[in-house]
């Protein structure tokens, strides 16, 4: 009943413009914490360095070690005859669906119908439009060699869209965690990126296991909820990995009775993903792979998150309706509203959120 009142309305809130960072923070570290304690009900100040005073020995700490790829990708469409085409072509990757043939966003989309070629780097290689789907293209890229590496050679770093600029050289390092792993994310895990070498070596040395899953954010993940009632929205598809070695570190931490925290929405979605729906949580976890497309809204029960650590997330996005359910829909937009007061810097490139 619960879920059949929750609205899209119910998830809006006013943010001022300029709490958008357009950059990230001078230091990764750098950056401010709000920590926000459930069973208090108290919001508290910190610096993001102070992340460690938070942490048990025997604690587990979960970071996606997912690497964003250069997904953008500017290109000019051929002119077939006087006066056809010509014109410049961004192209924004989604899937490889086989071999040198992607599933892609194209901006113009109009303007590219089955048969289009568009040359990049000057006509050096290019790619056939092969099919026009409803919301994406499928091409096939006609190039020798690896396309892989052609993305990391032309391809610009995928910055999300209320960024309002283009990407520089800083972003190609700060839009991605230091930890970054496994290449195949067009979004970064962000709450990641406040994290240095250096800080991770301090929470270690603190008896903290640190262990390690895979979850390819993609561009749906800035999908927006069109229907008000959000129980009706279907959540996009990402492929997610969680090692032997993982599954063994977290069953070790709840037979210990610690906490596990999970760094960013894109780490719990797998955690929960995998506890599926054991009611005791010891020994929940084994070694799997695969797709997940679990939608996490208020009222949900979760079975392997204790600690979750995320950034401040968009109005009415899937992300903000995660930590709804994971703190309390009250207390995440009282803690939002603060966050606000205090001039906090949101999304991507902002200042994270710890949820205890």
């Amino acid at each position: 009943m619960l879920k059949a009142r929750l609205k899209l309305s119910n998830f809006d809130y006013h943010l001022p413009k300029e709490l958008i960072a357009q950059y990230p923070c001078a230091r990764r570290e750098g950056s401010r914490l709000l920590v926000l304690d459930r069973a208090k009900g108290e919001v508290i100040h910190r610096d993001f360095r102070d992340i460690v005073d938070y942490f048990s020995s025997g604690d587990c700490l979960v970071l996606n070690n997912t690497r964003v790829i250069c997904a953008r990708m500017e290109g000019a469409r051929e002119k077939v005859y006087p006066g056809s085409g010509g014109g410049k072509q961004e192209i924004f990757l989604l899937e490889n669906l086989s071999g040198n043939t992607y599933r892609v966003l194209a901006k113009p989309a109009k303007k590219l119908t089955a048969g289009t070629k568009i040359l990049f780097d000057q006509g050096m290689f290019s790619a056939t439009v092969l099919a026009d789907e409803k919301m994406s293209k499928i091409l096939k890229f006609n190039a020798n060699g690896n396309t892989r590496d052609l993305w990391r050679k032309f391809g610009q770093v995928p910055l999300p869209p209320y960024i309002k600029r283009a990407p520089e050289a800083l972003d190609k390092e700060r839009y991605q965690t230091v930890y970054a792993e496994k290449e195949g994310a067009t979004a970064a895990p962000t709450a990641g990126l406040h994290f240095t070498r250096k800080l991770l070596e301090i929470i270690e040395a603190r008896g903290v296991n640190v262990a390690y899953i895979t979850l390819h954010i993609n561009y749906g993940t800035f999908a927006p909820v069109k229907s008000d009632d959000i129980s009706k929205h279907r959540m996009h598809k990402e492929e997610f990995i969680l090692s032997g070695k993982t599954a063994k570190i977290i069953n070790a931490t709840y037979a210990r009775g610690k906490k596990v925290f999970a760094v960013g929405t894109t780490s719990a979605r797998v955690l929960e993903t995998c506890a599926g729906r054991a009611r005791q949580r010891r020994f929940l976890f084994r070694a799997g792979s695969g797709w997940t497309d679990l939608f996490i809204y208020p009222p949900y029960r979760f079975r392997a998150v204790d600690c979750l650590l995320t950034n401040f997330h968009f109005p009415k996005s899937t992300l903000l309706m995660l930590v709804s359910a994971f703190a309390g829909k009250e207390l995440i937009f009282r803690a939002y509203r603060e966050a606000i007061e205090r001039r906090y810097r949101f999304f991507s490139y902002g200042d994270a959120m710890l949820i205890l």
